[in-house]
């Protein structure tokens, strides 16, 4: 068979499994594959050079070889969004059961990856739809358009390099005068004051007010939802594009939208990726055993043992057999009965799954964010809303096998192995990119910062290191440390490792 023809049956298998099969009791979203590839030009060009290349080069999927996810994260790993349930279950583990027939799918999908760069254009496109008005310059390796004077108005920065990450804000502008002596605490320099009261826009009016973005960033058709209001009257859209003809997860475009229409804030990325290498894949069945699997559970947590009973004894003192009330013949053991804890025995977590999607998931390959083929499970937990599990459908040949973790040796004193620090506080600085974190910490201890960057949020860790040969008094004090980014910040939220929580902004 061609690389053309091969190329012609696996759109054509896409748009049939989903049309024909994806659909399971409870229903769901589907969207069909129509892009065209028979001419031997755009993704069926590609398909064709990947055929003639021979088999395409495993992936090494970080965090694992085909990790579930749930709630809204695929950072490379099992995470779990705040609030959202483990797709993992919990020690007892969790069993998907689907209700009803689940769809095969094509044979083999692309990988789809960032390529090229961001041009000035395509940025002054996005603002016009924004309504921004500026021309935008490059600083570093971020285009920016930046408020002038007070730096009241709006923001936008855009990495120039694929997929072109991309940040919306608008500042109103600080108090006249000594405003912020007489009335509440005003917001610090490069935050927006809190959005006045009232109702929100109507979902419908604010996927309208967003439909303008959209098309600029040519995700006019994407899936779009509008359930979430912040700050009481700020309607959230939040757009999964359609790339390749097939769904996305964990891609996603976010708007802020006022009650006059208006987006105050926004993230997402510029430029679609673009089709990468070809892989076989497997049917929703298999993904959904393989999902199963990872999902047995942590097992019993608190119990190290099990009790047992002392030995038998006579009334002097000496051993006795349990059996015959004599004394035990030499090597005698006595039986020791099946432990099973109240743990053990406990079911596993039984969840539905009502829709399976095939489509492409945001995952961290070989320490670059891609789209990889995957199956998108719809599961309907009888105690909660429904949530999104996604299981990679790429064959597990073509998957690097997960290492496995070495043990770790016994840390010396002074290597950073004290208790970790809460930070307190973090300010956004420069063009975005500087964060200044403050936290409290031992005199006579050197700290740095760490940052974790995901799409949805920034996670920050403070490792300390001390002198174990250093006689130190026991007085703590607050320190501030700066971590450069790669990208600013935007509206992505700051995350302490240590406590889990959000960092507040000063």
């Amino acid at each position: 068979m061609s690389g053309t023809e091969n190329v012609r049956r696996r759109r054509s298998v896409i748009a049939a499994s989903v049309a024909a099969g994806v659909l399971l009791a409870g229903g769901g979203g589907v969207y069909l594959a129509t892009t065209a590839s028979g001419d031997g030009t755009g993704a069926g060009a590609a398909a064709k050079a990947a055929d003639a290349a021979g088999p395409p080069t495993p992936l090494r999927l970080e965090g694992g070889s085909g990790d579930a996810t749930g709630g809204g994260d695929t950072r490379g790993g099992p995470g779990i969004a705040p609030g959202e349930p483990d797709p993992g279950g919990g020690p007892n583990g969790t069993v998907y059961t689907a209700k009803g027939p689940l769809p095969q799918g094509p044979s083999s999908a692309a990988v789809h990856r960032p390529e090229g760069l961001v041009t000035s254009a395509e940025v002054t496109r996005l603002a016009e739809a924004l309504g921004i008005s500026g021309s935008p310059s490059l600083v570093g390796e971020v285009w920016t358009i930046r408020p002038e004077k007070d730096g009241s108005g709006a923001r936008l920065d855009v990495a120039r390099k694929a997929p072109g990450n991309w940040t919306y804000s608008w500042y109103d502008g600080g108090p006249a005068g000594d405003a912020c002596l007489k009335g509440r605490a005003c917001p610090p320099p490069g935050e927006s004051k809190p959005a006045p009261g009232g109702t929100p826009l109507s979902e419908a009016a604010a996927k309208a007010a967003a439909a303008p973005v959209l098309k600029a960033l040519g995700q006019d058709d994407a899936k779009v939802t509008a359930t979430g209001v912040v700050n009481g009257s700020v309607r959230v859209v939040n757009a999964d594009p359609v790339v390749g003809g097939l769904p996305t997860y964990g891609w996603s475009t976010g708007l802020h939208i006022a009650r006059d229409g208006r987006a105050v804030a926004g993230s997402g990325t510029l430029k679609e990726p673009a089709e990468g290498a070809v892989y076989p894949v497997i049917g929703a069945s298999k993904a959904l055993a393989a999902l199963n699997e990872d999902a047995k559970g942590t097992g019993p947590i608190g119990v190290g043992h099990c009790p047992t009973a002392p030995p038998p004894v006579d009334g002097n003192g000496r051993p006795e057999d349990a059996r015959t009330g004599g004394t035990p013949a030499p090597g005698h053991v006595e039986p020791t009965p099946p432990c099973q804890t109240i743990v053990d025995r406990a079911a596993p977590d039984q969840v539905p799954v009502t829709a399976a999607v095939f489509g492409l998931a945001a995952r961290d390959v070989d320490g670059e964010r891609l789209l990889v083929p995957s199956w998108l499970f719809t599961a309907d937990p009888a105690d909660g809303a429904p949530y999104t599990v996604v299981r990679t459908a790429v064959a597990p040949e073509y998957l690097v096998p997960p290492s496995k973790p070495s043990p770790e040796p016994t840390p010396p004193p002074g290597d950073g192995s004290q208790a970790a620090r809460v930070v307190e506080s973090v300010r956004v600085q420069g063009d975005g990119r500087e964060l200044a974190v403050t936290f409290w910490g031992g005199v006579c201890s050197t700290y740095t910062v760490k940052a974790d960057e995901q799409p949805d949020r920034v996670t920050v860790r403070i490792v300390e290191k001390t002198d174990p040969d250093r006689v130190c008094i026991m007085i703590a004090k607050d320190f501030t440390k700066t971590v450069t980014l790669k990208s600013p910040l935007g509206d992505r939220p700051v995350v302490d490792a240590a406590s889990g929580e959000a960092v507040p902004r000063r």
